[in-house]
């Protein structure tokens, strides 16, 4: 469970981080790519890949160029979602994206279906959908026509990108390696969109890119390592990481930025540490 619980925070240390950006108006495209290099650097002066299996990696080549490509495509799709209906609605099909490796992990994976994980997991979607509760508003404009395709490939892609990852918890001692070259081909290809968009750079985007991307290092690193410990329960990992991160942010959210929470979104609180405990002691 330490291993989940770093990842968790450094999840939600990155969403604090990107809620500050957003509140100065820096360009968080670039902050993303400039945090790619760092998370490079980290993993290869942390986990030491060892180079010399590039030869030897077979099937993983197909879990790096999925990873390389989905990772920047998945933070442009997100960025459109946003633009056309919000953070609210983008943040819920992120966060629900968990049902697609839970799935997995029952069909896909063979885990067993207990009735105690079965109630952890209905708590889970529970707690999600009451803490990602909001008042809808009626909106006329035409980005909301496009809403449902940009929320469904949100959905659908870090769906993708989270059975991705635990395909990348199976490679063992060559994981260091998978996620070095992940990283770089991701860097490299939102690098080169941004350079054909004929971007503007911003010296404060390119800093807290270095902040970012040890951020996100931690919280990839721990999150793979939390599969690995726990490699007979990953629908434990995939629920544990959503709620969790869901429930942190909600109660920095509220103390820090004094945002508002409605009755339904405090039920999900919860809801969301019953699941935790029933999934804990699943």
């Amino acid at each position: 469970m330490m291993y989940l619980m770093i990842a968790v925070l450094c999840s939600v240390a990155v969403s604090v981080l990107l809620k500050i950006l957003r509140q100065k108006n820096i360009d968080i495209r670039q902050t993303i790519v400039a945090g790619y290099p760092v998370a490079f650097l980290l993993t290869w002066f942390l986990l030491k890949p060892d180079f010399s299996g590039l030869g030897t990696l077979g099937d993983a080549w197909g879990i790096i160029i999925a990873l390389g490509v989905l990772l920047p495509a998945v933070f442009i799709v997100l960025g459109r979602a946003i633009e056309s209906v919000g953070m609210v609605a983008t943040d819920a099909a992120q966060r629900l994206s968990l049902i697609i490796p839970i799935l997995a992990a029952f069909l896909l994976f063979g885990e067993v279906l207990t009735g105690t994980r079965v109630l952890g997991l209905l708590l889970g979607l529970l707690a999600l959908g009451a803490l990602l509760y909001r008042p809808q508003h009626a909106d006329g404009s035409k980005q909301a026509t496009r809403a449902p395709v940009w929320l469904f490939s949100v959905w659908v892609g870090y769906g993708i990108i989270d059975i991705l990852f635990k395909q990348v918890a199976k490679q063992g001692t060559a994981f260091p390696l998978t996620l070095f070259v992940s990283f770089g081909m991701a860097g490299l290809l939102l690098f080169i969109y941004l350079l054909l968009t004929r971007v503007r750079w911003q010296g404060n985007a390119l800093i807290a890119g270095l902040l970012l991307g040890a951020l996100n290092m931690g919280n990839i690193y721990a999150y793979v390592r939390a599969h690995q410990v726990m490699s007979e329960s990953p629908s434990i990992v995939f629920t544990g990481m959503n709620v969790g991160v869901i429930a942190v942010a909600t109660l920095i959210g509220v103390g820090v930025f004094k945002e508002q929470l409605n009755r339904i979104n405090m039920l999900g609180l919860l809801l969301a540490v019953g699941c935790v405990a029933v999934l804990f002691l699943a």
